[in-house]
């Protein structure tokens, strides 16, 4: 039966954040070497530490408690691809539609704990229960519309330490600097020292445009995905409560899925069922 499908798709590993981060790490470590430097000449702990754990402080001090917890848990969804199957959920709404056409929509209420999507579920909940059509499409959507506020704030978590990390990164090259100009008298100990100075100031730019900013622009664009989702979910709910056609259903979701914009304003979805 469709509702008993995994609506939430199949998971894997997302190859593309990890090919891009092969690739970026790769292309700066081999041009380094290829000019002549050596890899553990950038394997400064002491850098690391500054530019991380300066980065987290400043970080903490900008964003909510809350937010930054959100953040640590989308961070490691960026490496982590769901799949997840509009067609199934198409499948599933229109497999609501007809059985609600055929038995009425109470018909579905023994459908609804079945479902493994909790927008999906509660939508058609509250559609059973017999909630208004205008005030179903109010509730779900300030659902989706929170769920997009708390995106954009693990989003801007990113973002802050994309803009700190770099500043951070120049804070531990003058450290070392400070440091190297206690040795003024051994000339070839100060070129060293200078060098070593400026790892922090590779590191700090480097998790920021590599890893950073990337993540917070995945994290957005992963929350876009799920949002259009939900709201052809919502869209299919309405048209069950509606009465209309399953074939006519099936062709609006059908058009949503291929192509909606990302937001619009009576729309929502959710994952899918089984073919």
């Amino acid at each position: 039966m469709a509702a008993k499908a995994n609506a939430r798709g199949a998971s894997r590993a997302d190859l593309a954040t990890l090919a891009g981060l092969l690739l970026a790490l790769g292309g700066i470590l081999g041009g380094m070497i290829l000019e002549g430097g050596e890899l553990r000449e950038i394997f400064q702990p002491t850098a690391a530490l500054i530019v991380l754990g300066g980065t987290v402080g400043a970080v903490l001090v900008t964003s909510p408690m809350s937010a930054v917890r959100r953040s640590f848990r989308a961070f490691l969804e960026v490496f982590i691809e769901k799949n997840p199957r509009p067609e199934s959920v198409i499948d599933q709404l229109v497999a609501y539609a007809t059985k609600a056409r055929k038995n009425g929509i109470v018909s579905l209420e023994e459908e609804v704990s079945l479902i493994q999507e909790p927008f999906l579920r509660k939508a058609l909940m509250l559609a059973v229960d017999g909630t208004d059509l205008q005030e179903l499409r109010k509730m779900m959507e300030l659902e989706i519309e929170l769920e997009e506020h708390h995106v954009e704030a693990e989003a801007k978590v990113f973002e802050s330490a994309g803009g700190y990390a770099p500043t951070i990164g120049i804070i531990g090259a003058v450290i070392g600097l400070i440091q190297t100009m206690k040795h003024l008298a051994n000339i070839e100990e100060v070129g060293h020292g200078i060098a070593t100075a400026f790892v922090a100031t590779i590191y700090g730019v480097g998790s920021a445009n590599i890893l950073f900013l990337p993540a917070g622009g995945k994290i957005r664009a992963r929350a876009q995905s799920r949002m259009q989702l939900k709201e052809m979910m919502l869209e299919g709910v309405l048209s069950i409560v509606e009465g209309m056609n399953p074939k006519l259903i099936r062709g609006k979701l059908e058009a949503y899925a291929l192509g909606a914009p990302s937001r619009s304003p009576d729309l929502a979805a959710a994952p899918g069922g089984k073919k």
